[in-house]
């Protein structure tokens, strides 16, 4: 039996966590990848919390696991997070969050949840990851490199009058493809571990005890049938309606950005919770992954339409080729963030983005001002929730 204690702090965890999804529903996974979609006036403010709703909800169940696991159980070392740890390190998290929702200016989720964390953590007098923290910084402080500079060649690119946008943007949806044909899904492998698409072709086709060259090879010929596949679709729409054709690229590429910040973000909210369930409380991680998708679908739902409209219209002012450079970069980025199992702000990675691609068009409806205070507001929001959740778990254990 579980004793009452038990079950209560448990609940108590369940609704902290439930309130750091639906705030990052609200705010990053919610308002991020369709933002310079509606920039581009390709689908409206209310349709698109609609929409990453449905597809966050989808990425949580499907790619969910890596980034959980690691905010559980690998930012800190010697022992998991007590339960009242977790609880500490996530109200601190949701609290902040939610305020840069209801502010208008976007809190980087992962700096604040991983601060939170680690704040409690040690705390707790749990050691510091420090090869995790490693990992953590290099994708952080690349990512405005790395898709601000790819963002802005894409998006020159796109511009450049000598380059045929009948053959250059099917070729960014072939080298989508590519990617696409890659990443993993859990429906896919076997058991609980996740299988790309080109894969689970190749083992179909040659069975699960098939190894080297075939299986090399294979992947290599589904992979860029399908990449080739993916590019002619869109040449045949460009051909029929130029407009609609972008207009269709920009829209999927939403939605692929919706659903690797669901597989990303879900962790944030769910990771602390990772050591609350082990022992007679043993809870299926899909089964934990599939509420907190529906965490992040009630944030994205009711709070994501205000940080959609700041980002789509204060940031910079995106036609649809310029939103194109800025989604192929976010999408690339956030796949990798999750195959790797770090956690990663959306917003930082989709901000970069915009702005990258804005600057190539020599920095037309950028703005600076807004900019300075968003970085500002990732930097003190990392700071600010180690601080707090340190200071507040000291505090709960004194009155403990």
């Amino acid at each position: 039996m579980v004793a009452t204690e038990t079950l209560l702090t448990l609940a108590v965890a369940g609704l902290a966590s439930l309130f750091m999804a639906w705030a990052i529903g609200a705010g990053s996974s919610g308002s991020t990848p369709f933002a310079p979609a509606v920039g581009a006036n390709a689908i409206s403010v209310m349709r698109a919390g609609f929409v990453v709703g449905l597809l966050g909800l989808a990425g949580a169940f499907l790619q969910g696991a890596n980034v959980t696991e690691a905010v559980g159980t690998e930012l800190v070392v010697g022992a998991p997070l007590t339960p009242v740890a977790a609880i500490v390190g996530l109200l601190t998290a949701a609290i902040l969050v939610a305020i840069g929702v209801f502010t208008g200016y976007p809190i980087a989720t992962a700096f604040t949840v991983t601060g939170a964390v680690v704040g409690a953590g040690l705390a707790l007098g749990r050691g510091p990851a420090w090869a995790k923290y490693a990992e953590v910084a290099t994708l952080w402080l690349l990512v405005p490199f790395v898709g601000g500079g790819i963002a802005f060649g894409t998006a020159k690119l796109l511009r450049d009058e000598r380059v045929s946008e009948a053959v250059a943007v099917p070729v960014l949806a072939g080298l989508v493809g590519l990617l696409l044909a890659n990443i993993e899904f859990v429906l896919l492998g076997p058991g609980t571990s996740g299988r790309g698409f080109a894969a689970a072709v190749v083992r179909a086709v040659l069975g699960e005890s098939a190894t080297g060259t075939p299986v090399l090879a294979g992947k290599v010929a589904v992979t860029v049938g399908f990449a080739v596949l993916l590019a002619a679709l869109l040449r045949v729409d460009l051909r029929r309606d130029e407009d609609a054709g972008q207009r269709h690229f920009l829209l999927a590429l939403g939605g692929l950005v919706a659903f690797s910040a669901g597989g990303s973000q879900v962790g944030l909210a769910l990771g602390p919770l990772l050591p609350l369930l082990g022992g007679d409380l043993s809870v299926p991680l899909p089964a934990l992954l599939f509420v907190g998708g529906l965490g992040l679908l009630a944030g994205s739902w009711t709070g994501a339409p205000r940080m959609i409209k700041a980002l789509a219209q204060d940031y910079s002012s995106l036609g649809p080729r310029r939103s194109i450079a800025a989604l192929i970069p976010s999408f690339a980025i956030a796949q990798s963030a999750v195959f790797f199992g770090i956690p990663v702000s959306f917003n930082e990675i989709i901000v970069s983005a915009i702005i990258g691609a804005g600057y190539a068009a020599g920095g037309a409806g950028v703005s600076g001002r807004k900019m300075g205070y968003t970085v500002l507001a990732w930097i003190g929001s990392l700071a600010l929730a180690l601080g707090i959740s340190y200071g507040a778990f000291i505090g709960v254990s004194a009155l403990l």
